[in-house]
């Protein structure tokens, strides 16, 4: 069941549903960029950062639009805090996906070739957990009951997310190559992980908040 009824609060859906697609094409446009800069596509790679520029600022202008509704016309007052603590956790995940992409572009680590599919590896389990808390959430404002079926899998690609990473590194660890350029390569490992525990703090709290819309 939808929490949207009155036409205003119609309205208010649109832009919460595109606020949702912008986040989801940020993690589709993350992943490119990660393909991109393993490749050695650079050119490619740096419009693929401004394409994840334009989409975060797209996503906190309509962040603060839909705030100032929730407010000023006093929408879905029951779960307003729920709501505005939601927009502004997936508001963090596709900051920290244009982050991590921005410190590639700033530090250029030159990644040994056979580390690429790991670090590949590791981007795509933390976009598919930013995909599934997009559905999840998505769950919430049109059929909460559905939430439970989502919760699961941002739990599992975060937990996929950390093996990878540690395996990663481990292998940097163990390698010949110099202490500097280990710590470095382990930085941008930690740099992606970051968003799969972005979406994983995302879900334990819409979990409370689906407990919560129960009662």
């Amino acid at each position: 069941m939808s929490i949207f009824h009155l036409k205003r609060s119609k309205i208010l859906q649109g832009q919460i549903d595109e606020f949702l697609n912008i986040v989801s094409r940020g993690s589709l446009v993350f992943r490119n960029g990660m393909r991109e800069y393993l490749d050695g596509e650079i050119g490619s790679f740096e419009g693929t950062i401004a394409e994840i520029s334009r989409l975060e600022n797209q996503a906190d202008e309509l962040r603060r639009s839909i705030e100032n509704q929730l407010y000023v016309h006093s929408l879905i007052p029951e779960i307003r805090g729920d709501v505005l603590g939601l927009l502004e956790n997936m508001d963090v995940v596709i900051n920290a996906e244009k982050k991590t992409l921005t410190q590639f572009s700033v530090e250029m680590p030159a990644v040994p070739s056979e580390y690429g599919k790991d670090y590949l590896a590791l981007a795509d389990a933390c976009v598919n957990s930013a995909e599934a808390i997009v559905t999840a959430v998505r769950a919430f404002f049109h059929d909460f009951n559905m939430v439970k079926n989502y919760l699961h899998k941002v739990y599992f690609f975060e937990k996929e997310a950390d093996k990878i990473s540690d395996r990663l590194k481990r292998r940097i660890f163990a390698s010949d190559l110099d202490l500097s350029r280990k710590i470095h390569l382990r930085y941008f490992a930690l740099h992606i992980e970051t968003i799969s525990d972005h979406a994983e703090d995302v879900a334990d709290r819409l979990g409370i908040s689906t407990i919560k819309r129960s009662f």
